[in-house]
């Protein structure tokens, strides 16, 4: 539903196309980020104290999104969520001197992880497309975000999977959806430690637009 190259925009990527079968995809996207998680685990690219700061309160806004997700149309969300990726697309290839590297602070990561958290469980997305730019935005160093991004992406998905549990689970369409998922998280993660930063956005950017287009259609289509 949303893309996430391991960059963390292929996890959201593959749900795209399991959209209409909402709970699936945020389960199949948490197997992904799992996948990716681990590959940069070995490589070295988690800041565990962003993580540490980041995830309770990424996974009780999951959850809260998750219960509240049956109340509430979606559609506003959705378009809004899709508006605000083609910003940050933009605003990753806008030209800038390069900022300083710092580390976000924790009420700015309690802020983040709380906000993206409980979008994504309401509209069934782990959302690392949008928590990536933002933590790029904060001023986290490239590989480091992608890293934690993933990492993060598990545990929010895991907590958005608990607030859906009540919607039943399609066995068949979730181990579709991860199959043909994973070998992109592989490949994504293993691109993350060898292709140049500029390459690196011009995908991420690249990702977000696609992941954009697709919300905006969901929401409007």
């Amino acid at each position: 539903m949303n893309p996430h190259l391991s960059l963390n925009p292929i996890s959201d990527f593959h749900q795209l196309w399991l959209f209409p079968f909402m709970q699936n995809a945020l389960e199949a996207g948490t197997i992904v980020a799992l996948t990716a998680a681990v590959a940069h685990i070995r490589a070295g690219r988690i800041d565990w104290r962003l993580v540490a700061w980041l995830t309770p309160p990424s996974m009780l806004g999951a959850i809260v999104g998750g219960y509240l997700s049956g109340k509430v149309r979606k559609e506003a969300f959705l378009a809004t969520i899709g508006f605000v990726l083609l910003l940050m697309a933009v605003d990753l290839l806008r030209p800038r001197q390069p900022a300083p590297p710092r580390r976000m602070t924790p009420s700015e990561t309690v802020l983040i992880g709380g906000g993206i958290g409980l979008l994504g469980g309401f509209v069934g997305l782990i959302l690392g497309s949008l928590r990536l730019p933002a933590m790029l935005r904060m001023g986290e160093p490239l590989a480091a975000a992608i890293g934690t991004n993933v990492t993060v992406g598990f545990f929010v998905g895991a907590a958005g999977v608990f607030g859906h549990l009540p919607g039943g689970v399609d066995w068949t369409l979730l181990a579709v959806g991860a199959a043909a998922s994973i070998p992109g998280a592989l490949l994504g993660a293993r691109l993350t430690g060898r292709l140049p930063e500029a390459q690196l956005k011009r995908a991420i950017a690249a990702i977000l637009v696609v992941a954009g287009i697709a919300l905006l259609l969901q929401a409007f289509v």
